[in-house]
């Protein structure tokens, strides 16, 4: 689903509202027309996969090199970047004097892998290193003063932080305070205020040129580790010959798909590259993850971004925040076996209390809603919940609700930490920093789809109220331009894993480059029932009796869910997604339904 910027286009198979309230509009105008016909001419293409393509702004001269991106191509002069080369070489020089090197992570996903990239890099060069990876509850977001005497106490000589510290001015401070270096890696936004360091690289800053913005933390740390092998080489460290780089973009994949950055230029090279480094199962600890989350077949970004992440995440949610970073440095085999088995157990624990938590989220939603538009931006708030699983509550809310969302879990003092989602189009990050200057939360920032911050209780009414002035235009507008966004028409029969393989190749798919959507016109719905907590599983038939399994994810409870359980026998056109189900050594083709419609009788 995305948020159409045009006007109104003819509605697709004249859907003008589905069962989920939306309206079907083909994704390409006439001028991508024109662009797909000219791809497909050009580089023999089936018309389909060239729909795929200019659908995502491809041009037909840069058609044939997007479908093989080159990594060597698309990376640009790590020194291209502000404070790279001074990262680069005191990094360089960590490692040659034999520095201890402490690496202060986030406690996400890209904090874990960021980290572990830089630990194992480290290792390479037997320099010692441990990673610190804040408690999320007791700690917070971010470098704090506490943190910098522990790590000083502990014989850092040099601090690095990773997806984290652009905004940490108090604890930089405090580690200067006790002589030592800090050197900044981040992607976060900034102000104009630069903290105290020896280098800060993020290319968010104001004054960085390098226009790689979009970059995730690990995607950053890799071009630091490549400026720092360039040093070492400089240098004469015969040690840099026996190292591969390319073997550590596995991490660096993960970390680009789960941090959900737009996968354009540079970052869709990553996961390209890094997909076929995951296959090998190089790192023990992901290939434990795969193990225990059931992944069957390639890896693939659905696997990163729904099996691998949220296990990671677990540890740093309701467990230990070191454990995801733990299990990616492991060259030991049983015991990534072990934290693995202990992060999977962490989120089937995370997942029933996401439930617990969704359901009273739902229901405060749906008052503040009422029977009208309702605000523009849900806000909701409990004293029990747990402070680490808001950010997958908030997200639940944006997708049913369709409109920005946050969740707050108050403490008994009633201190607030809460976590928001955007929908495409809205800055929620903007607006929670300006928030922060108005004096309503107390702390808080992001990125323009997903922000964090902290608030009393008795400032809820003023940050309702404040929200729903910052945003009632803009978000009305761009709910308003909702629409499901279809790259073309298919039958059950032209669902096959030739063309799923081809599609594959005009991947991967995820922020900034969304997974193809196909309309499947009048198809009778022969199946319809619920698997699992709240999905429904589908069966399909086109004009000529070819089946197709579907699923709608997540959908039991909602109108699309009940309407297509009721409706066996009928016909529909349906609109979704397609992937290959692996099932006992076997490939089939598969429908992720996002939205379904009555065809006019």
């Amino acid at each position: 689903m995305e948020v159409s910027a045009a006007g109104r286009e003819p509605a697709f198979l004249d859907v003008e509202e589905s069962l989920s309230g939306q309206r079907w509009v083909q994704r390409l105008d006439p001028a991508g027309l024109n662009r797909a016909l000219a791809i497909a001419q050009t580089h023999g293409m089936p018309d389909l996969i060239a729909r795929v393509l200019a659908g995502r702004g491809i041009g037909g001269e840069e058609a044939a090199t997007f479908l093989s991106p080159a990594l060597r191509d698309l990376m640009p002069d790590p020194s291209s970047l502000q404070d790279m080369e001074k990262a680069a070489s005191r990094l360089a020089e960590a490692i040659s004097t034999g520095d201890r090197v402490a690496v202060f992570g986030d406690y996400d996903v890209d904090g874990a892998a960021a980290s572990s990239l830089m630990k194992r890099f480290l290792d390479h060069f037997d320099t010692d290193c441990e990673i610190y990876i804040p408690d999320r509850i007791f700690e917070g977001y971010g470098p704090n003063p506490a943190a910098m005497d522990e790590l000083v106490k502990r014989g850092a000589g040099l601090i690095v932080t990773v997806d984290c510290g652009s905004t940490s001015h108090a604890a930089l401070e405090r580690a200067q305070e006790h002589g030592i270096e800090v050197l900044v890696v981040d992607h976060h936004q900034i102000g104009t205020d630069r903290p105290p360091c020896v280098a800060l690289v993020n290319p968010n800053r104001d004054d960085d040129l390098s226009g790689q913005g979009h970059l995730c933390a690990a995607g950053l740390v890799f071009l630091l580790l490549v400026a720092t092998l360039r040093e070492l080489r400089g240098r004469g460290d015969a040690r840099t010959s026996s190292l591969d780089l390319l073997t550590m973009l596995d991490l660096v994949a993960l970390a680009t798909v789960c941090d959900v950055v737009p996968l354009k230029g540079l970052n869709r090279a990553y996961v390209v590259k890094g997909l076929m480094a995951a296959r090998h199962m190089g790192n023990p600890g992901l290939a434990a993850l795969m193990k225990v989350a059931g992944v069957d077949g390639p890896v693939t970004p659905y696997h990163l971004g729904f099996l691998i992440g949220p296990r990671i995440n677990a540890g740093g949610r309701i467990g230990d925040a070191a454990l995801g970073s733990r299990l990616l440095t492991l060259s030991d085999a049983v015991e990534a076996q072990q934290i693995a088995e202990t992060l999977n157990r962490l989120n089937q624990e995370r997942q029933a209390m996401e439930h617990a938590m969704l359901e009273q989220a739902e229901a405060e939603a749906l008052a503040e809603i009422g029977k009208g538009e309702g605000p523009a931006v849900i806000v909701t708030e409990s004293e029990g919940w747990h402070p680490g699983i808001v950010g997958i509550v908030a997200a639940r809310l944006k997708e049913k609700f369709r409109r920005p969302a946050f969740a707050i879990a108050f403490d008994p003092s009633g201190k607030g930490t809460g976590s928001g989602r955007s929908i495409a189009g809205f800055d929620l990050g903007r607006m929670v920093r300006e928030a922060v200057e108005k004096g309503i939360a107390t702390k808080g920032g992001g990125h323009e789809m997903a922000a964090g911050l902290s608030v009393d209780r008795n400032a809820m009414a003023a940050l309702r109220a404040f929200f729903d002035e910052r945003a009632a235009v803009s978000v009305g507008a761009l709910r308003a331009g909702q629409c499901v966004r279809v790259d073309g028409a298919l039958a059950a029969s032209g669902a096959t894993l030739e063309l799923l393989e081809q599609l594959e190749h005009a991947g991967p798919y995820g922020s900034g480059h969304p997974q193809p959507v196909f309309a499947l016109p009048d198809h009778q719905l022969v199946d319809a029932r619920v698997v699992g907590a709240d999905h429904v599983k589908l069966r399909l038939t086109d004009a000529g009796g070819k089946a197709l399994d579907a699923i709608a994810f997540r959908s039991a409870g909602t109108d699309l869910g009940k309407a297509l359980m009721e409706g066996r026998g009928r016909r529909f056109h349906v609109a979704g997604t397609l992937s290959v189900n692996h099932w006992r050594g076997s490939r089939s083709v598969q429908l992720r339904v996002i939205d379904a419609a009555q065809p006019p009788t």
